[in-house]
């Protein structure tokens, strides 16, 4: 099979890049690295079934001769990370809206089945846990920057689902809870690499706000393999998935447990929220998916716990930084 990933240089994207291959498809990525990296893919440059452009997906040409050559896509382009979304919220509503709008017209034309990653920052300010996929979504107001991530892709799921019902796309929505794993950077503020970096260095690890916020952390093995079997099943055409873990955790004891497993004497200090991304920012207090519709469908069941998920980055970023920690 030949398969599409928009946004194949990312994190997520890469380690699909390789699952997929490593089933015998013919992958094709696109990417203009804005904030995914030639580094994540340049091991797959050998394969003669992987094929790269490095462009953007609002290149209608070039996007447009990729969504053709190829039966199945996977749409993983997209402006992420907290800090991101806080700096440049433009660039997010655009990227996210428009591009998602871009692929999901080209696959229209030859009824290219489609895969759209979206986000559990969809459901919000919502409190009832754990979140289930028919759960209304609560959002902010429109003058807090940070929930427009939240909204461009609970856009981008409205458009895909219209797609379905109005014109046949066949279309599989996948909303995911804060993949981590090798190759993650914590550059636009993604918790669990910057922890683990600030942990080797020996730098103060920072927790923002209180630490009381809760999050559920799923490997990205574990996700890209639920997302390949996704992308295959005629009976998830047309449905919102859960994708994640259900392993809660405060930001806090996070920290603690990043500490501990790295040996470091960093101390751990709390940043309020307005040091961190300016006045008025506003969180999710709890993060919590019910996978049980995953599950039932796939059989999916996240294989690694969280402190095997912590030693599995902290044993990738070691040698990474090992010239920063031998100078600090």
């Amino acid at each position: 099979m030949k398969i599409l990933i928009t946004g194949g240089a990312g994190f997520i994207g890469s380690h699909l890049a390789e699952y997929l291959l490593a089933q015998g498809n013919h992958v094709f990525v696109i990417d203009d690295l804005s904030t995914g990296a030639i580094e994540n893919i340049v091991h797959l440059k050998e394969n003669p079934r992987f094929h790269y452009t490095i462009d953007t997906i609002m290149n209608i040409q070039a996007a447009a001769e990729l969504v053709d050559r190829c039966d199945l896509v996977y749409h993983l382009a997209a402006a992420v990370g907290v800090r991101l979304i806080v700096e440049s919220p433009v660039r997010t509503i655009e990227t996210n809206i428009r591009g998602t709008e871009i692929i999901l017209e080209l696959a229209n034309k030859k009824k290219k089945k489609v895969v759209i990653a979206s986000t559990s920052e969809v459901y919000g300010k919502a409190s009832k846990v754990p979140f289930k996929e028919t759960d209304d979504l609560v959002l902010g107001p429109t003058d807090k920057g940070r929930w427009s991530y939240a909204c461009s892709k609970a856009i981008d799921e409205f458009l895909a689902l219209a797609y379905w019902h109005e014109k046949k796309l066949p279309v599989v929505v996948v909303r995911l809870f804060n993949t981590v794993g090798p190759r993650q950077t914590g550059q636009y503020g993604m918790v669990l690499p910057n922890f683990v970096r600030q942990a080797l260095l020996g730098q103060p690890i920072t927790v923002f706000g209180d630490g009381t916020q809760s999050r559920c952390f799923t490997y990205v093995s574990d996700v890209v393999r639920v997302l390949a079997d996704l992308g295959q099943r005629p009976e998830a055409i047309g449905e919102i998935f859960n994708v994640g873990s259900d392993e809660e955790v405060t930001i806090l004891d996070l920290a603690q447990r990043v500490k501990a497993l790295s040996a470091s004497s960093s101390d751990i200090q709390l940043v309020p929220y307005n040091e961190a991304y300016g006045s008025g920012f506003e969180d999710m207090q709890r993060r919590v998916p019910d996978i049980s519709k995953v599950r039932r469908l796939t059989g999916f069941c996240p294989t690694y716990g969280l402190d095997q998920i912590i030693e599995a980055i902290i044993e990738y970023e070691r040698p990474r930084l090992r010239g920063e920690i031998e100078r600090g």
